[in-house]
């Protein structure tokens, strides 16, 4: 197996997911193997925030392969991102990362594509559903991407940085994600749901409304622990 290095702490909430979400499979689908060596870099989010709020992309950058240059000399054969919002500047340090990354955008792409989904309706930071980096990929396989009304963008954004983050699962805060939610499919036809933050699975845990929602977090596990067990 090949040795996952995980960039986390983006937030802590969603890390600790990520690790159980991998330790869990090797318990269940792949016990015939030993467990998988995983490197966590727990980054600090508030310098991560800094730049983000600065749109300063080009420091993000170099920032992200500063970590991902760690894990690699800690020994990672290959590294993933866990969280969405990164991603924004992941075209930008995948050709100059010292080992392979896997995009959680492009798992999350694929797999709708494979689903044969059409309309998706897209969750997550506000610079998430803003940014066309989760778009772009699903509109070139012929998916659109819907994203709430600004006030609904504002209200999941603050939810996210003042609960859900930070481990507060909050049964208000359920419904009304549930709400906007409802109000894409009526308003807007959307045939699933992105949940483009990794820690809104930790709130919206199943489907609803007769449309998959789309666990980010589980569909770029599930693509860490193909690569890692796959042959070189």
């Amino acid at each position: 197996m090949k040795t996952i290095g995980l960039i986390g702490g983006l937030g802590p909430e969603s890390t600790v997911y990520y690790y159980n979400e991998i330790i869990s499979a090797f318990n269940t689908r792949y016990a015939d193997l030993a467990y998988p060596e995983i490197i966590v870099y727990s980054a600090d989010m508030n310098e991560f925030m800094k730049f983000v709020e600065a749109r300063n992309w080009r420091e993000l950058s170099q920032w992200l392969l500063e970590k991902i240059s760690a894990v690699h000399r800690a020994g990672a054969e290959f590294a993933a991102i866990a969280s969405n919002t990164p991603h924004i500047v992941f075209d930008e340090i995948k050709p100059k990362s010292p080992i392979p990354l896997l995009s959680i955008v492009e798992a999350t792409c694929t797999r709708a594509a494979e689903m044969g989904l059409k309309n998706a309706g897209l969750m997550g930071t506000k610079l998430t559903m803003e940014a066309d980096f989760y778009k772009k990929p699903f509109i070139s396989k012929g998916i659109s991407v819907v994203v709430p009304s600004e006030a609904d963008q504002l209200f999941i954004h603050n939810k996210l940085f003042s609960e859900i983050e930070l481990g507060i699962i909050k049964e208000t805060t359920r419904e009304e994600l549930l709400a906007i939610a409802k109000k894409m499919v009526d308003n807007e036809g959307i045939d699933s749901l992105i949940l483009g933050c990794t820690e809104l699975p930790l709130i919206l845990t199943e489907n609803r409304f007769g449309i998959p929602f789309l666990n980010t977090t589980s569909i770029h596990c599930e693509s860490i622990l193909n690569y890692s067990i796959a042959k070189s």
